[in-house]
């Protein structure tokens, strides 16, 4: 939170791109990504090949949801939005219909984050996801309203070696603790 923000719009190979120096160092670390952190691990994952242990992710949208289960913006924003884009409404109104319909972190971005954040959740990761090389372990909360289960079983078909773990009880910030299995199988990956 401390660091600025980037000089452009950046998507998750943008912020991979930032962080990839790091790992350079790195003798086969494991990454760990919960949300937007997982969007970059997955680029970085797909593009370091064997040279990682393993990868942990939780809570990331890897994958657009499923039809069925995708919220569409309120009638009362879309219209908003269309008249806007017709110079029907000025920046000022649709502004208001932002931060009336927008999500928690959309109305908390400004300027170039609130772009970038537009950007990210308009991005999907399959190609990533097929050409990661290492063992992931995906851990979901099991009432994840933020990124669906459904999401982490669509993924974890893609991934060439996945593990699923599902937090019972638990949402998007793993609040009801891990399992001693999720315990194990992070512990199995560290030691590889």
């Amino acid at each position: 939170g401390l660091s600025p923000a980037p000089p452009a719009a950046w998507g998750a190979e943008e912020y991979a791109d930032f962080v990839r120096p790091v790992l350079a160092d790195m003798d086969r670390p494991v990454l760990v990504g919960h949300s937007f952190g997982g969007r970059v691990a997955i680029h970085l994952a797909a593009a370091a090949g064997t040279d990682l242990r393993g990868l942990v992710l939780t809570g990331v949208p890897l994958l657009r949801p499923a039809a069925a289960g995708r919220a569409r913006p309120k009638l009362a924003f879309r219209v908003g939005r269309r008249l806007h884009r017709s110079g029907l409404i000025g920046a000022e109104r649709m502004e208001s219909l932002r931060q009336r319909y927008g999500s928690a972190d959309y109305r908390a971005a400004t300027g170039v984050m609130r772009q970038v954040l537009v950007r990210l959740v308009n991005e999907s990761y399959e190609p990533q996801l097929c050409r990661v090389r290492c063992p992931v372990l995906l851990v979901w909360g099991e009432h994840d309203s933020a990124v669906p289960l459904d999401v982490a079983r669509r993924a974890q078909g893609l991934l060439p070696d996945a593990t699923l773990r599902v937090v019972d009880g638990s949402g998007h910030l793993l609040d009801r603790g891990l399992s001693e299995q999720i315990r194990t199988d992070v512990v199995d990956l560290l030691a590889r």
